[in-house]
């Protein structure tokens, strides 16, 4: 019994102590937080600045690594359209069915009333002074200097170039002369009384042994008759890309690669 009652007594001691710890506790509680309040506060800050710095870094990273990106793939763009250009050009090559070579626009001309440019292409290659030169589209000019390594080449614009041509439609003849323009070529000697429309394709006519015959030249865009005058006025838009292309064709003249090779073998054989 005595020990029954030690062991209640004890228990009860125990409870009473336990209330009154838990009653200090939640009195104490206010005040530890307040002394533990700048720790937890520079803690928090601290990794609210360190979190602000890891999403700036983050930030800046994702930017550079964007801009990067676009100009990746403002290359690929610019790598696919010069392989639209190339394929353009050698569908182009069998069209023509002469002996033809790629060749690069090094530099353009600036001067506004001269319209020429330099390719990479030069007498090493083969290239000669008068060889016409074609895009995919058309005739765009002529070399008018052959060096080692490079040629200078007169566009078809050019206000000091003309080609001997004729309409598509009808063989009216006529000869096509440079504006200084690259969007306007000029039609020169046909009759007031010709039979000409707008719409109506020039070709090569071939007379002037430099262009081979039927290379496309131009499209008619603008016919005027004037009563008292000898001919008409009129002018075409040129079907080669003048001032857009970048990539053109040389192309030797069957004919004119014929005669050199029999010009050659007779100079071979002379004792």
């Amino acid at each position: 019994m005595a020990l029954s009652a030690a062991a209640m007594l004890t228990d009860h001691r125990h409870q009473h102590l336990q209330e009154v710890r838990n009653s200090l506790s939640q009195a104490l509680y206010p005040l530890q937080y307040l002394v533990n309040l700048p720790s937890r506060l520079a803690n928090w800050s601290s990794e609210i600045f360190s979190s602000h710095g890891q999403l700036l870094q983050e930030n800046q990273r994702l930017k550079q690594q964007q801009l990067l990106l676009q100009a990746r793939l403002q290359k690929l763009e610019i790598i696919d359209s010069e392989n639209a250009r190339l394929r353009e050009l050698l569908h182009a090559s069998f069209k023509v069915g002469e002996n033809v070579l790629v060749a690069e626009m090094l530099a353009v001309d600036m001067d506004p009333y001269r319209q020429q440019v330099v390719i990479n292409k030069g007498s090493n290659d083969d290239a000669y002074e008068g060889q016409p030169l074609i895009d995919a589209h058309g005739i765009i000019g002529q070399i008018i200097h052959a060096y080692p390594y490079s040629s200078e080449a007169l566009l078809l614009t050019d206000l000091s170039h003309s080609i001997p041509a004729q309409l598509n439609r009808n063989g009216l003849r006529t000869i096509v002369s440079g504006t200084g323009k690259t969007n306007q070529l000029e039609l020169l000697y046909i009759s007031n009384s010709a039979d000409i429309r707008i719409g109506d394709r020039i070709i090569s006519s071939g007379l002037g042994r430099i262009f081979p015959a039927n290379y496309p030249i131009g499209v008619v865009s603008s016919v005027k008759h004037y009563p008292g005058r000898d001919f008409v006025e009129a002018y075409a838009t040129p079907s080669a890309h003048v001032g857009r292309s970048r990539e053109v064709l040389l192309v030797w003249d069957k004919a004119k690669l014929a005669a050199d090779t029999q010009a050659t073998e007779a100079a071979k054989a002379r004792p």
